[in-house]
């Protein structure tokens, strides 16, 4: 999702530009008249000051927002997905999922899968660390199957156990603490 801050200075950079836009959202911007050559420079050079990128490759803005889709499922909403995750992605975007899966593929060098479960395992690092949740709540919470099979994969990606994870961790906070 895009932030607020970044609407709004994405707006602003328009504005300044003279262009006229309807629509601001999730890595995209619809613009009523032709932009030129130097506009879009500007634009360009104007984003990049507060760390935004100006796209023009439709592959590259696809990848963006698949990725963009499956951040916000795993990291900022409340609950995943009932349906499979490609069927949520494709209907999200409304691009037939094979598509978008062969595109992510070509041009990121790994799966759409693969980019799901490594973000997966970062919530999960998060979640442990937060101490809130055991892991078989964090198991339903990301829809894992069981929490063998959470821990088979965290270990498979990271090289430790969850619960060595967390250890680890606490350790390091309890050590920069008696600094």
């Amino acid at each position: 999702m895009v932030s607020l801050r970044c609407k709004m200075v994405v707006k602003e950079e328009l504005k300044k530009l003279g262009l006229h836009y309807v629509n601001v959202d999730l890595g995209t911007i619809e613009i009523l008249e032709d932009i030129t050559d130097l506009q879009r420079e500007q634009l360009r050079e104007s984003l990049m000051k507060y760390g935004l990128e100006l796209l023009d490759d439709h592959r590259k803005i696809i990848i963006e927002k698949i990725k963009s889709v499956i951040i916000e499922m795993i990291h900022y909403s409340d609950e995943l997905p009932k349906v499979n995750y490609s069927d949520y992605i494709s209907e999200k975007l409304g691009y037939d999922y094979t598509y978008l899966a062969n595109t992510f593929s070509e041009v990121k060098g790994i799966t759409i899968q693969q980019f799901i479960i490594m973000n997966k395992i970062e919530r999960i690092k998060e979640l442990l660390l937060y101490d809130e949740l055991n892991l078989t709540e964090i198991s339903y919470l990301l829809h894992y199957s069981s929490v063998s099979h959470l821990s088979n994969q965290f270990k498979k990606i990271t090289g430790l156990t969850p619960s060595y994870y967390k250890k680890l961790k606490k350790k390091r906070f309890k050590n920069l603490e008696d600094l």
